[in-house]
Parts: C-alpha cells; structure tokens; sequence
C-alpha cells in the first residue's frame, strides 16, 4: 500500500475509472450480443433496432477513450455487415 497521499489519491481515482470503463465495456458487449441474437433469429426489423442502440454505445465508448476509434470502426463496421446480409 502507498504511504505518500498523492499514490494513496491516484490508487482510488484509478479504481474508480477501471469500474467505470468495465461498465461501459460491458454494455458495449451486451448490446452487441442482441444484435447477434436478433440476426441469428432472423428478425431483421429488431436486428436494425438495436444495431442503432449498438452503434451509439460504440461510439459513446469511443469518444470517452475507453475503446480505439479503429476498433469501434471495426465493431461497427462488422456488426453492420451482418446486418445488412440478412435477407
């Protein structure tokens, strides 16, 4: 454990980020996770729904600093794709 007040300060402020940014990458992947079941059970309409929802947490994600703006570029992009092949 940290003796000088400033360590002691950067331990708790860094705890404090790490849940939050697990948070919104948990979100990320949940969202992500109903679009791939909408597409597995083929129901377009619900797919486009939440890929809307997906790709705003995405870039929400992204903006905050919590994902590289190419991986979000990459998820969307993927995510988008699958979508789009559905018939």
């Amino acid at each position: 454990m940290a003796n000088i007040k400033s360590a002691k300060k950067r331990i708790l402020v860094t705890k404090k980020k790490t849940d939050r940014n697990k948070s919104v990458k948990s979100s990320v992947k949940t969202s992500i996770k109903k679009v791939e079941a909408a597409i597995e059970a083929g129901n377009k309409a619900e797919a486009e729904e939440s890929l809307k929802a997906a790709i705003g947490k995405i870039s929400s994600a992204s903006n905050k600093g919590i994902y590289h703006k190419n991986t979000a570029a990459r998820k969307v992009s993927r995510l988008t794709i699958a979508v789009n092949k559905m018939a």
